[in-house]
């Protein structure tokens, strides 16, 4: 599984796992969660505020996941959730007993790592399954050497 969130370090991440996935007959799960709290307005603005972020969500995951079926020829299965992220990779990881692997990748900002990679290095998120970090210096095509 690897998380969907707009930053450009994700899309090493979905490029690692999904070489993985194709490499041990398995599946992928992109992620993508839309933040909660997003959201407190008057119902009518609520709603479609919802019916926005739900959109630009489908339209971000879609981009990752036609990239997959085109570089590395298997169909990722999309999930979107609403919620915070750790909780809603939690609720996804004991959803879907299938997912054997979590793919993060570190990003290169000067602000760190990136929140969910530095949530985990610093013990704030604890998944039940084996978390992959690929550091940020990898190209694609070490990606695709060791995927």
């Amino acid at each position: 599984m690897a998380v969907i969130d707009g930053t450009p370090e994700c899309q090493r991440a979905v490029r690692y796992a999904g070489r993985r996935a194709k490499n041990s007959n398995g599946g992928l799960v992109l992620l993508y969660v839309i933040p909660e709290g997003d959201f407190q307005q008057w119902l009518g603005v609520e709603e479609i505020m919802r019916a926005e972020a739900r959109e630009e969500a489908e339209a971000v995951v879609a981009k990752s996941a036609q990239q997959v079926r085109e570089t590395i020829g298997i169909d990722p299965e999309v999930v979107i959730r609403e919620g915070a992220v750790t909780e809603q990779i939690n609720a996804a990881i004991e959803e879907d007993r299938d997912i054997a692997i979590l793919v993060l990748a570190a990003g290169s900002a000067k602000e760190g790592p990136g929140p969910l990679v530095s949530s985990v290095a610093g013990r704030g998120a604890a998944f039940p399954i084996p978390v992959t970090i690929l550091p940020d210096t990898l190209t694609d095509e070490e990606i695709d050497a060791v995927g």
